[in-house]
């Protein structure tokens, strides 16, 4: 029979890309994960692994075995949610997982209303990126992850996550003070903070700026939105700020007129399909609805 610790393993090789990402992620050597595939190799019977220059790639025969484990593990998901329904009282440990900006306005209130509410749970967190936070969540490392979407940008969702939405956002434009606002030669001219390229924030500006007929000049990059709002506020740079943020901090800046995109970022609570029944689950979810 299957082992199904070591079918894990081989899907977190398929999820990280290679032995030695999956071997970081699970705290292990790479030669005891390679170690665990070889016996899973003599199990199954057929080839699961082949070189491909440094690294490795998974043969049609480990793609299926990652399919069927997807399947085992989600329908363990389902058993342990529906044991943990049938009990009265939110206890045990709850991995939570959440992105910059309301991690630092929002999570320590939710922590603080699970304690109070539900003395016997014990929740654990760390902030992460909303891509590193989906690959902890598909690997059960996290069991709840909170992240942020822009319009246009998100990919569809996958059949073995459940997706709550918790707000839809307003993201508006701030100019720094003196800035010319009524022309789009004046927002040429402007330096902007945008967050890293490649991100999805970081397309959405990009895309609304060119809808309005201008390219931003992007001179300052960060992750931190907090850091776009110290800039802001320096009079050092424009940037798009999300609703949330402006009014957690009590700013008192006023958006641009010329680029009221009307538009809104979601913030969304994501667990693997079956554990949204989990007691310790919606607790968590209803602790983000009251304080957002």
């Amino acid at each position: 029979m299957l082992d199904v610790h070591r079918l894990v393993l081989l899907r977190e090789v398929r999820l990280r890309g290679s032995i030695s990402a999956a071997a970081r992620a699970l705290s292990y050597t790479p030669s005891a994960v390679s170690q665990q595939l070889s016996l899973l190799e003599k199990e199954a019977g057929v080839p699961l692994l082949e070189k491909v220059g440094r690294g490795v790639r998974l043969t049609p025969g480990a793609e299926e075995l990652v399919h069927h484990a997807e399947q085992i593990l989600s329908i363990l998901e389902r058993a342990e949610a529906d044991l943990a329904a049938s009990d009265t009282q939110v206890r045990g440990t709850l991995n939570l997982a959440a992105f910059t900006t309301i991690s630092r306005n929002t999570v320590p209130r939710v922590i603080a209303a699970l304690g109070r509410q539900h003395p016997a749970l014990d929740v654990r967190f760390r902030q992460v990126e909303p891509e590193e936070g989906l690959l902890l969540l598909s690997s059960r490392r996290v069991d709840v992850l909170v992240v942020d979407s822009y319009p246009g940008t998100s990919a569809p969702v996958q059949d073995e996550i459940h997706v709550d939405l918790l707000l839809n956002d307003p993201i508006r434009a701030y100019l720094p003070t003196g800035a010319d606002d009524g022309t789009l030669e004046g927002l040429r001219r402007l330096r902007w903070v945008l967050e890293p390229s490649g991100s999805e924030a970081h397309a959405w500006v990009l895309g609304v700026c060119r809808q309005h007929g201008f390219e931003p000049n992007v001179a300052y990059e960060s992750a931190d939105l907090m850091f776009h709002l110290r800039m802001v506020e320096a009079g050092l740079a424009a940037a798009f700020l999300p609703d949330l943020l402006v009014r957690g901090e009590k700013a008192s800046m006023e958006p641009s007129a010329l680029l009221d995109t009307r538009q809104r970022r979601q913030i969304s609570l994501i667990c693997r399909a079956g554990a949204e029944r989990r007691p310790a689950v919606v607790a968590c979810r209803d602790a983000f609805a009251e304080h957002l």
